[in-house]
């Protein structure tokens, strides 16, 4: 059963893909969604045993590198942190196949659409049951092909060639670092297991384990979007909306917090590690949420969100809550699957219009799909009782809870954070439902909601939004519960979920909640109440300047493309012109080839045909071999010179 979970999403994304023109459209559709499915339904069926019963399974398969030195299986290992992603991974990916269905109707190239959604799908999974590094590394490497193949999916658009160019670059900035990771395990543990690994880091010296962890966390750094590897984040919004959905709900952005969550026996032996780990974090978190107050586009500004949200979940790692962070990752899964896939239906029915500027008024066309954006709106903002309340809140309390520097500025950058997340949320909502109409009258002739293929979806993951994180909060995060058993450690001084539930004040418990409810009260007075207060902030000196800072991002981009990439491609230059194409050249096969060339040319030259050439060149040969043979007695030297006696010598045997 196991293993049918992962082989069947594979034999689907091989079907749709190699026999799309056999099966056709209906067919890849049927054969996608029913292998996904099954997939979803086995793995319920493993989260029961797994997680619910206690069971974890291992399952060896074959050697795979056997030296003297290192020894790698084809192994995985189905415990309870592996069970708990699959239910947002195969969850979500059948939704999203559904959603599909309907989104990408009129695409003429749907069989490979679905083949990259189910490979995507197969990869992701490979990576969290890999029962060492490398089979992890697989997996890490697979969703970051296919990612790049889904956002450059409609490969006749420029901006989607430079969205997926930059995802896999800077991806590769990150896989750099996260191979040296490896590397170093290897040199310092000699294998890459876990349980190898884990069970023998305590004896380890502090500071290589400080390298490793800094060096796993470039890893997560680029694939879950951090500061500053987070530029291709928004980028990657070029490729479909279901893609969209895909990359930053259940599988690539979530790679990273896995590989985090999973080295936490390595982690929670390098306090630095874990220090840089909640800078990162609450830093990110912040700066996201700056960004995304500012931005114009639909999916970008959810794009945003996903960068802020995978801030509080690594900051949440720092802080050593790896199962408040893992639980953010399920929850966020839903949630943001649910505002994606909205954002999806509202592109689709109002004439693939993205800028909330020219949207407005659409409550009383799509109400079904402004409820379900109002769900996942509200389970983001951290609203009481719904999903994302059990977790993105205790984050920020665990972090007052360490009563540190770290667990400070994470606390105070977290609670600015809700209030920002509420603000930008409250934005997308007022300007695309609340607002007058904006666009033209066309496309407001012609909006209507979809069909079953996405109000279903939608449906599902509106319940998940509710009722989920209520379900799960006791058993992930609870106190006292061993949900997790030992895929996940924690120093017992580094468990402070008791002060946070207990030793807190009221006041501070309820500061994100009214730092919440203040930036969605000031959205909605900013851009639904009084439109003209919000032109008369921005329309002032600071205002504009503050408004482009954040609208270039905190000019990152133009940092990197003017001081490192344009630096770059001239000193590649420089070494093409000098280096590469003049000394290698020179003293390498392509020169030593022309000088071999040039001199057999000169040689063949020679060869005139000429009697009188032929004379000279035999008159000067005699005039030299003269003055070889008598060079010793001209210059007064012995006549027994060895030179003289060995021509004379092949003279005798030339007469003879």
């Amino acid at each position: 059963m196991f293993l049918s979970i992962l082989i069947l999403p594979f034999l689907g994304a091989l079907t749709s893909g190699f026999f799309g023109r056999k099966i056709g459209v209906k067919g890849s559709h049927f054969i996608t969604c029913t292998c996904v499915i099954l997939s979803a339904i086995l793995a319920s069926f493993a989260f029961y045993e797994v997680g619910l019963a206690g069971s974890p399974v291992y399952v060896y398969l074959c050697n795979w590198v056997d030296s003297e030195y290192l020894t790698i299986d084809w192994e995985f290992k189905f415990d309870q942190l592996t069970v708990a992603m699959f239910i947002p991974v195969l969850y979500i990916s059948s939704l999203i196949h559904i959603f599909s269905t309907d989104y990408m109707a009129e695409d003429p190239h749907n069989q490979r659409f679905f083949s990259y959604l189910s490979l995507f799908t197969f990869f992701m999974l490979i990576l969290v049951s890999g029962a060492n590094y490398f089979v992890m590394f697989v997996g890490w490497e697979g969703i970051g092909v296919v990612s790049y193949l889904l956002i450059n999916f409609w490969f006749t658009r420029i901006q989607a060639n430079k969205a997926a160019i930059l995802a896999l670059t800077m991806n590769r900035v990150g896989d750099m670092g996260l191979s040296i990771g490896f590397f170093a395990l290897v040199a310092l543990f000699g294998s890459l297991d876990y349980s190898v690994i884990f069970a023998t880091v305590p004896f380890m010296n502090e500071t290589a384990i400080t390298i490793i962890g800094l060096l796993l966390l470039t890893g997560a750094m680029a694939k879950s979007s951090q500061i500053p590897l987070h530029s291709w984040l928004p980028g990657s919004m070029e490729g479909p909306t279901p893609v969209s959905a895909l990359i930053h709900a259940a599988t690539l952005v979530t790679a990273g917090l896995y590989l985090l969550v999973r080295s936490s026996p390595l982690l929670e032996y390098s306090s630095t590690a874990l220090l840089v780990i909640t800078l990162v974090g609450a830093s990110t978190a912040f700066f996201a949420a700056t960004c995304g107050l500012v931005q114009n586009d639909l999916k970008r500004i959810i794009a945003f969100s996903t960068i802020s949200q995978l801030g509080y979940m690594v900051m949440a790692v720092g802080l050593s809550q790896y199962n408040v962070a893992l639980m953010h990752v399920i929850n966020h899964a839903f949630f943001k699957a649910l505002l994606f896939l909205g954002a999806g239906a509202v592109i689709h029915s109002f004439g693939d219009q993205q800028d909330v500027r020219k949207l407005g008024g659409l409550i009383k066309f799509l109400p079904f799909t402004y409820t379900a954006m109002l769900v996942g709106s509200l389970s983001l903002l951290a609203t009481p009782w719904l999903t994302g309340f059990y977790s993105k809140d205790l984050i920020i309390e665990l972090a007052y809870g360490t009563y540190s520097f770290t667990g400070t500025y994470a606390f105070i950058l977290g609670s600015l954070t809700a209030a920002l997340t509420a603000f930008y949320s409250v934005r997308l909502l007022s300007l695309v439902f609340f607002t007058v109409p904006n666009g033209p009258m066309n496309s407001y002739n012609n909006a209507h909601e979809a069909n079953n293929a996405v109000i279903i979806p939608l449906f599902v993951l509106a319940l998940f939004s509710i009722f989920f994180g209520y379900l799960v909060s006791d058993s992930f995060a609870g106190i006292g519960s061993d949900f997790f058993g030992n895929s996940i450690f924690i120093k017992p001084n580094n468990i402070t979920l008791v002060e946070a539930e207990f030793s807190m004040s009221p006041w501070i418990k309820n500061i994100p909640f009214l730092c919440s409810i203040f930036g969605a009260v000031s959205s909605f007075y900013l851009y639904h109440w009084s439109p003209i207060s919000f032109v008369q902030v921005t329309d002032t000196s600071l205002g504009r300047k503050l408004y482009s800072f954040l609208n270039a991002k905190y000019y990152f981009d133009i940092i990197y493309n003017n001081f490192i990439i344009s630096k770059g491609l001239e000193y590649g230059y420089t070494i093409s012109k000098l280096f590469d194409r003049g000394i290698v050249e020179m003293v390498g096969p392509y020169g030593l080839s022309v000088s071999i060339y040039k001199t057999a040319n000169n040689i063949s030259n020679l060869d005139s045909g000429v009697i009188t050439t032929y004379a000279l060149y035999i008159v000067l040969s005699l005039i030299s071999f003269l003055f070889i043979i008598f060079s010793s007695v001209l210059m007064g030297e012995s006549i027994l010179d060895p030179r003289l006696l060995i021509v004379v010598f092949i003279l005798l045997i030339d007469i003879t």
